[in-house]
């Protein structure tokens, strides 16, 4: 029973993370109507940009987070802004091809520049714990799942509170009407992706934070962030981080039962699932 309750608690600390990366998936997806395919190449840049902050500046990996997250805001929104806004409300094959090709091109890029070796973002404190009834509670994880749930919080209430997030969430519910409200779609959709990048950012910042990463770990989290974006809803942040938490519980179940080696099963079976049975509801915003 230890070890079942042992086993729920790694897979709720590490479903908050998956959640995390699923938020800017789903923002960029409800507002831009664009399916990122190169979402897990953003969560990889900003792994790196956390890793050389910490290595080359010194920073702590928490306090580094939000110089991560604004450098992958500032690449993001040029990259709205200089290609992606050509595809805006294009025809859904056209963002799943161009967004596919940038993920390859990022990959790719990456390699030359950092490398395919195994990294790792390793501050004093990452291997510390603390008992709880009995359960061990590694310190970074459950560092990096509060940060998430912040981070989660924070967009919902910058969506629902804010002049500028009911711009957004104008901007996606009704084109024509924000426009006549005096809504500029083009800023909205540049900030919007900026912030869709960022989240991306501070997920990848804490995941090498817990875990090893590489220039091609983009795939496998744009697929996990795929599913949990279609199980939470694509507008609402906090039912993206109970999709993560889902998904982590389940993946940390199957580990325990089938094997580490089976975990992938899981995300990428819902994948399929979803796609056969709701095709149509998935991409009916396209």
């Amino acid at each position: 029973m230890e070890l079942f309750s042992q086993i729920i608690v790694n897979g709720i600390l590490l479903g908050g993370l998956y959640g995390l990366m699923a938020l800017g998936m789903g923002l960029v997806w409800g507002v831009l109507n664009i399916v990122n395919l190169a979402h897990g190449a953003l969560i990889m840049f900003g792994a790196y940009a956390l890793y050389y902050l910490f290595s080359g500046l010194g920073l702590d990996p928490f306090v580094g987070l939000p110089l991560a997250m604004l450098i992958l805001f500032c690449f993001g929104y040029l990259l709205q802004r200089g290609l992606l806004n050509l595809i805006v409300r294009s025809a859904l094959l056209n963002t799943l091809l161009i967004t596919f090709g940038l993920d390859a091109v990022f990959a790719h890029v990456a390699q030359l520049a950092f490398s395919a070796d195994f990294r790792t973002i390793n501050p004093t404190y990452a291997g510390n714990n603390f008992q709880f009834f009995g359960l061990t509670i590694p310190l970074a994880r459950l560092a990096a799942f509060g940060v998430a749930l912040l981070l989660a919080v924070l967009l919902w209430l910058f969506l629902g509170h804010t002049r500028t997030g009911r711009a957004i969430r104008a901007t996606a519910q009704n084109l024509t009407a924000a426009r006549l409200y005096g809504v500029n779609p083009r800023a909205m959709y540049a900030l919007t992706f900026g912030i869709g990048a960022a989240l991306a950012g501070a997920a990848g910042g804490l995941y090498g934070i817990v875990s090893q990463f590489t220039p091609y770990i983009g795939a496998s989290l744009t697929a996990k962030s795929f599913v949990i974006a279609i199980l939470g809803g694509l507008d609402k942040p906090l039912g993206v981080i109970g999709g993560g938490l889902v998904l982590g519980v389940a993946e940390a179940l199957t580990a325990l039962y089938l094997g580490p080696t089976y975990t992938d099963v899981i995300s990428f079976g819902l994948l399929v699932l979803i796609l056969v049975s709701r095709p149509a509801s998935v991409f009916e915003r396209a």
